[in-house]
């Protein structure tokens, strides 16, 4: 009997009367609460006062008192920590550092984790502001988190947000915020409901760093702050309207509530009415309607959903288009800022346009057209190039290829002032090989300067082993691939202006990677080399440059050399629109031609990649492949050939040691809309329809400019 009065006592002089409404509320998770509330640290108490004071209600019945107790902990522990903390006042640090949750999100323990993630990336802060942007910046790439219609709700917690990969405007907003409290930088959720011309909604943050900022989650603007592509819209907002005002949730005691587009009913989140911050001081561009109409190939107009896109990229808005059931003269209208760009685009379709006047966007539905494949396209490449940049930041900083249980050394410079994107890549082999390690160590060196380009990324690898076959063994192949997709993401080269040179033995890897590579690369310049067993079969589409000593004899290179002059010269004859060649066997040197074969290198910059070539000659080499341009085989065999063409509709096989193959086409090669026949020698086996693919441009992209839409299936007769 004596120790439930002690206890009952406790109770009371624990809890007191402030939180007897809470505990009533907790119901059956009432012991939770009160644990919270015994065990908090008395430096942490008014902390905790408050937000079990002011925490939803349905949370009072869920949430234990370890979760609340490590959560307060760690919110103290980031303010303490915080280099700005003196700014932070107590009541700012309540109601946008300690919340463990922003408006109606599932309830993730997410403030260690966080704290551990992101730390160190805003470790040189001294601002909020600097410490926000570095957040945005990054964050999403290291959870790989990237804005998606396609998320499973708009509400998602962090945690379903970082699961799903993808979130909309609210989860990335929610993200973000969590992040900046994780570090001590008080943040909230911030939106509007409805933009004034009726276009969507958007949620973003707001930040405090003496005084309210706002950044997009997800939206970086580079190191600014308070600029976002939806001033113009933010700025037209009506202070006070329910639906057209903007607002920043807040847990404290207001009026208002913060409206939850997505659960209209709820109004558990107090709001703050902030419209006049950007109501004031942004320049007011003039809006233009552009209506979006979307028709089927009868010409009736059909409902699809459609979504809007700035320059950048970033998803704006979207809206359903209407029928025919709708007025002639009632369109999907989108209110856009005169002068910019924007992209419209829908499953099937998409267009881009300057605003200038008003207009009416035609979208098609149905099968994808060219201009969606075109956009569905450019989307995948912004995802793999992301991917690629988050992936191999480690390889680019170590400068090391690994290739299973092989690793590739690289070095590499950049001459002349190309702008990133337009840039040449000169892949340059040294020579040696069957040598010590520091022979071929040595070779490497030299190569790093052994040529000077007018312009491009010079890259000298080192090979990865010291045989005799330095440059042409299996692995050779896939890693100089991986080392050209680095070079395209993070050093600006252009896909299509791909070059591999050689010494020696680099020459002998010229002579081999050159016909099995030619669908990557704008041209290949071969010194000093010999070519084993390879043919020059597999060079007509690709800018080939020759140069030997005449005094070469070693292994018959002169004498090789000299035959592959007139066979090169034999097979442009009979085939005058390929097999481009610089031929050069140079008089009296020997295997050091004296630097006269360094004229290569400016023949081969005139040439760039011949992508999507009319005909194809593919002989396989012991070294397989499964696609060779516009062909592919999923059981490739060594020395088989493929002689292939395209006619503007016509698709011939010419000669083929292979039965089975995939043709892919896009709208470079044919009319896709159009029939395709096809015949193999001098047979037509019939005509078909292709279409265009979304799984086929996903299975065949290999950097923006290369790429198919469509597939044909072949099987040829005996």
């Amino acid at each position: 009997m004596l120790g439930m009065i002690t206890g009952l006592l406790l109770t009371f002089v624990v809890v007191g009367a402030d939180f007897q409404k809470q505990l009533d509320l907790a119901g059956e998770n009432r012991l939770e609460i009160e644990q919270a509330i015994r065990e908090v640290p008395e430096s942490q108490k008014s902390g905790m006062e408050w937000l079990i004071t002011h925490m939803p209600e349905e949370d009072l019945k869920i949430l234990s008192g370890k979760f609340l107790l490590t959560n307060c902990n760690l919110a103290y522990e980031a303010w303490e920590k915080a280099p700005w903390k003196e700014q932070i006042t107590e009541e700012v640090f309540f109601d946008c550092i300690l919340p463990y949750a922003n408006v109606n999100e599932r309830r993730d323990e997410w403030r260690g984790d966080f704290q551990k993630k992101f730390s160190e990336l805003v470790a040189e802060a001294t601002t909020p502001t600097e410490a926000t942007i570095l957040l945005n910046k990054n964050i999403f790439d290291i959870v790989d988190v990237h804005y998606s219609t396609e998320r499973l709700k708009a509400d998602q917690s962090p945690y379903e947000s970082i699961e799903s990969g993808m979130a909309s405007c609210s989860g990335l907003s929610i993200l973000l915020i969590d992040a900046c409290r994780s570090v001590g930088v008080p943040a909230r959720f911030t939106g509007t409901p409805l933009w004034y011309n009726e276009s969507g909604n958007h949620s973003w943050i707001e930040f405090w760093d003496n005084g309210w900022h706002y950044t997009g989650g997800g939206e970086p603007t580079g190191d600014k702050v308070d600029v976002a592509w939806f001033d113009v819209s933010a700025s037209k907002a009506t202070k006070g309207h329910d639906k057209h005002a903007i607002y920043a949730v807040t847990w404290n005691d207001v009026e208002k509530h913060f409206p939850l587009v997505w659960l209209p009913e709820v109004k558990t989140y107090g709001g703050i009415d902030v419209t006049d911050r950007y109501a004031d001081g942004h320049q007011v561009t003039e809006l233009i309607p552009i209506r979006v109409r979307a028709t089927d190939v009868s010409g009736s107009r059909q409902i699809v959903r459609v979504v809007v896109a700035d320059s950048q990229g970033g998803l704006l808005f979207e809206g359903e288009t209407k029928n025919d059931g709708a007025d002639a003269n009632d369109h999907l209208t989108f209110m856009l800022p005169k002068g910019e760009s924007f992209t419209f685009h829908s499953v099937a379709d998409a267009e881009k346009i300057l605003v200038d006047s008003e207009s009416i966007i035609d979208l098609k539905t149905g099968t994808l057209t060219k201009r969606g494949a075109r956009h569905f396209a450019d989307q995948i490449w912004e995802q793999k190039e992301m991917q690629l940049k988050w992936d191999r930041a480690d390889e680019m900083s170590t400068k090391v290829i690994t290739q299973g249980q092989m690793t590739m050394p690289f070095w590499y410079t950049t001459y002349g002032d190309a702008k990133f994107g337009e840039r040449s890549l000169w892949i340059s082999m040294h020579g040696g090989g069957g040598a010590p390690p520091e022979v071929n160590t040595s070779q490497w060196e030299n190569q790093k300067h052994l040529y000077t380009p007018n312009e491009g990324v010079y890259v000298a690898p080192r090979a990865p082993t010291d045989t005799w076959n330095l440059w042409h063994q299996a692995h050779i192949d896939p890693m100089f691939t991986r080392l050209i997709e680095n070079m395209v993401v993070f050093e600006g080269v252009d896909p299509n202006k791909v070059y591999i040179v050689g010494y020696s033995a680099g020459g002998d890897g010229v002579y081999q990677l050159a016909p099995r590579m030619a669908d990557k690369l704008a041209g290949a310049g071969m010194m000093a080399g010999h070519p084993n067993e390879t043919l020059p079969d597999g060079l007509r589409n690709l800018a080939f440059a020759l140069h030997v000593g005449g005094e070469d004899a070693a292994y018959d290179r002169n004498k090789i050399a000299r035959q592959w002059k007139e066979k090169l010269a034999d097979l442009q004859i009979d085939d005058p629109e390929g097999y481009t060649h610089q031929a050069v066997v140079h008089d009296g040197k020997g295997h050091w031609m004296d630097r006269e074969e360094v004229v290569a290198l400016d023949w081969l910059a005139e040439f760039e990649r011949n992508t999507y070539p009319q005909k194809i000659v593919w002989v396989q080499d012991d070294v397989l492949h499964n696609q060779y341009y516009w062909l592919a085989v999923d059981e490739p065999k060594s020395r088989t050939k493929i002689v292939a063409s395209i006619d503007g509709q016509t698709l011939t096989i010419h000669e083929s040691d292979v039965k089975n193959m995939t043709v892919y086409l896009n709208d470079s090669m044919v009319d896709i809309d159009k029939p395709v026949i096809l015949k193999y020698g001098d047979k037509e086996l019939g005509s078909m329809q292709v279409i265009r693919d979304r799984d086929v441009i996903q299975k065949t992209l290999r950097d923006p400019k290369d790429y198919y839409t469509s597939q044909i299936i072949l099987d040829l007769p005996k």
